[in-house]
């Protein structure tokens, strides 16, 4: 059994636990409040460890909500992001708690990765879904994400090629170069040559 022999604030909404024959630890006030914790109160070694795992709780799901503040993140990210610091069971309990209250959403985050890798980086569907996977994204969510542009990748590489590469196109090297610059951006051979041809029918001599 352990005995509390005082408890006292600390700092801010901290409190030191101090106990008899033990090194005095740290909870939160919401976790003291919660567990009814007072002087002179003995606990079970188990019932000690269940308070702890519930002051983790609080830390990681505090956590958690300060990370999603600043911007989205998927399931997978913010879970990788929380593993580094608290327990298995307890970056699990927090993810359960995001999902429930709404802020992880990974269709949305897939909608969101999707506009920022197509619209503004203008890469092409192989590129966005790698980079969406990496961000620990699903292919059921990414795709139908992409999906929204099927009918745009020719505009976006006419665009792309258009404002970033025509000045490279006046002899086959530069060609050449563009077509692998292409292909690292995440566009298909196929759609590649349509829009090199379109490009040099249109501002070719």
């Amino acid at each position: 059994m352990l005995k509390i022999t005082n408890i006292s604030k600390y700092k801010g909404m901290t409190y030191m636990i101090e106990f008899e024959d033990r090194d005095a630890e740290f909870l939160n006030q919401e976790i003291v409040n919660m567990f009814n914790l007072k002087a002179g109160a003995s606990l079970p070694l188990s019932a000690w460890e269940q308070i702890k795992a519930e002051e983790e709780y609080r830390k990681a799901r505090e956590r958690a909500l300060y990370l999603l503040d600043y911007r989205d993140y998927s399931y997978v990210d913010l879970y990788h992001k929380l593993e580094k610091n608290y327990s298995e069971d307890t970056c699990y309990r927090v993810m359960d708690k995001m999902v429930e209250l709404g802020t992880i959403n990974d269709r949305r985050y897939a909608e969101g990765m999707a506009r920022h890798y197509v619209e503004v980086k203008k890469f092409g569907r192989y590129r966005a879904f790698r980079e969406m996977r990496g961000k620990g994204l699903t292919a059921e969510v990414i795709n139908p994400a992409l999906d929204e542009y099927e009918d745009k990748w020719y505009d976006i590489l006419y665009d792309l090629v258009e404002h970033k590469y025509l000045r490279y196109l006046d002899d086959e090297k530069g060609v050449n170069k563009v077509k692998n610059a292409l292909v690292r951006y995440g566009y298909s051979f196929d759609l590649i040559k349509e829009v090199l041809s379109d490009i040099e029918d249109e501002y070719g001599e």
